[in-house]
């Protein structure tokens, strides 16, 4: 009995020094004991920290994990948005959350310099065509997106896509023999630098472009994603 209490007793100890140093370890976001001018700019430093740091978009779930609980993370992003008006780079809302990205006017001038960037996909005329008829019409099927096209999208063209992660298996569809459909990922709005998918340009440019023809869309019967979205507002 007496060997039982003192292993319930080291036990007991030992979960009470793990929650001393997880109460230790626990973030102040509240920062009670600072003045508001203070409080309002170390949360927007923390904010900007981890925007900073973050290889992806960040989300506002986040964010809010590190600023206190009556903080408003729209007007610390617009906040951060106005001190870095006159820097090369900004703070853009991509992909559900927020980024850092260089202006598109310094675009060339990083071209030219050589150095190395952010991996992107590089993709072909096709590829890029199939992944926004993707993004439109989703979730789509490999045999409708061949009817979008008047010609064959391959298996292999499909795989490229997915192997870029930017896009996913979406719900199986109710066709004969249940195919996959396709659905395009947050890695497809980061890369094209979208917030949503309401922010695809107008499908007429696919058109007038010569990659997509409207008969066949009819034709193959798909509506597409942005227009089902628009209809239920």
């Amino acid at each position: 009995m007496k060997v039982a209490r003192q292993a319930n007793a080291a036990r007991v100890g030992r979960a009470d020094r793990q929650r001393r140093r997880s109460n230790d370890a626990r973030l102040d976001t509240e920062l009670a004991d600072l003045p508001p001018e203070l409080r309002w700019r170390e949360w927007m430093q923390r904010v900007e920290a981890v925007i900073f740091a973050s290889a992806t978009p960040v989300p506002r779930e986040a964010l809010a994990g590190i600023v206190g609980r009556n903080c408003s993370i729209d007007l610390l992003i617009d906040d951060l948005r106005e001190e870095l008006r006159g820097r090369p780079y900004e703070l853009v809302s991509i992909a559900g959350g927020w980024q850092h990205r260089t202006k598109p006017a310094y675009a060339e001038v990083i071209r030219a310099s050589g150095a190395p960037t952010r991996a992107t996909a590089d993709l072909s005329s096709d590829e890029a065509a199939v992944l926004m008829a993707i993004g439109y019409f989703q979730p789509v099927t490999r045999s409708e997106l061949s009817k979008i096209f008047g010609k064959e999208i391959s298996r292999d063209l499909i795989g490229n896509l997915r192997s870029f992660g930017l896009i996913a298996s979406g719900p199986r569809s109710p066709q004969p023999g249940a195919p996959y459909t396709y659905v395009t990922t947050q890695a497809f709005l980061s890369a094209f630098g979208f917030d949503t998918l309401r922010d695809l340009p107008d499908i007429e440019m696919l058109e007038d472009a010569g990659l997509l023809s409207r008969d066949r869309m009819m034709a193959a019967d798909i509506g597409t994603t942005l227009s089902e979205e628009s209809g239920e507002e």
